[in-house]
């Protein structure tokens, strides 16, 4: 399928459109390497951005399909969710990824991401468009002389039409950690749904799963990521977020694959790769 790159600005940031040759469209943004929307047909958004998301240097867009980057959330030493989200990454151009073309963007050490993790890494996020998909790839290599380990994730809202309606399918025979107090749940032996706040990790659960309810489904895949990550913040604790607000839970689900429960370890010119597929 062709694909095409256009340059855009969006309250001051640099982003990208990609079209592709059946209508499907791609926004990204340089800052964080963000996917900020994906209509898998004209006028028909996939992904959920909130109304009130900031696109300032050093701020986490809310919404799209932040990248989690060198730790997830706290389990580690570092900022939280890590810096990848917070810096401009570089477009490197249009190159295959499993015989689609891809948008590449490129996040390289320098002296700031040293002081905050003192490694040397080349990161990279492709981007590509298929029929009524999209495959966002994360690949990270190791350019330093010792080994190391990070966890990573693609934090992706999507976009739903009726919360109440709203079930995760596929998860039904795993167990999972609540990370609201870090607790180990036995398997529910039912869809996942969403009546209140969820924030769950499915360690070794990456399979495909289905998010269905109020609309046409999605299918989630991966491959490279070993965990999978529900989350919805409920009314209580989205009404309280700033970047977020009264109400928008219920516009969104959160379904995050990952590498988190196990780091991945990488030695000396060694590189990894995970991918998320979305198919409606």
């Amino acid at each position: 399928m062709d694909l095409t790159c256009t340059p855009f600005q969006r309250d001051g940031s640099a982003c990208l459109r990609l079209n592709a040759a059946d209508g499907a469209i791609a926004e990204i943004s340089l800052h964080g390497a963000h996917v900020l929307s994906w209509q898998s047909s004209p006028g028909r958004e996939r992904l959920y951005m909130s109304p009130r998301a900031s696109y300032a240097a050093g701020a986490a867009i809310r919404g799209g399909i932040p990248v989690i980057f060198p730790q997830f959330g706290g389990r580690g030493t570092m900022l939280k969710h890590g810096f990848a989200r917070l810096l401009e990454w570089r477009y490197v151009g249009i190159e295959p990824d499993a015989g689609s073309p891809a948008a590449v963007l490129e996040l390289v050490d320098d002296a700031h991401t040293r002081q905050l993790w003192p490694t040397r890494f080349r990161a990279r996020l492709q981007v590509s468009l298929a029929h009524a998909a999209l495959t966002v790839r994360l690949s990270v290599r190791n350019q330093d002389d010792a080994p190391f380990s990070f966890t990573a994730a693609l934090h992706t809202y999507l976009r739903v039409d009726d919360l109440d309606a709203t079930a995760l399918r596929g998860l039904e025979a795993a167990g999972f950690e609540d990370s609201r107090d870090g607790s180990a749940s036995p398997a529910e032996g039912e869809p996942v749904r969403f009546r209140a706040e969820v924030d769950r990790l499915y360690p070794d659960c990456a399979h495909d799963l289905l998010l269905a309810g109020g609309g046409e489904s999605v299918r989630i895949g991966a491959d490279g990521f070993r965990d999978t990550v529900v989350w919805n913040p409920g009314e209580a604790l989205a009404a309280s977020m700033a970047d977020l607000g009264a109400g928008e839970h219920r516009h969104f689900v959160c379904v995050e694959s990952g590498t988190i429960a196990v780091p991945v370890t990488l030695a000396p010119g060694e590189e990894w790769s995970g991918a998320q597929r979305l198919q409606v």
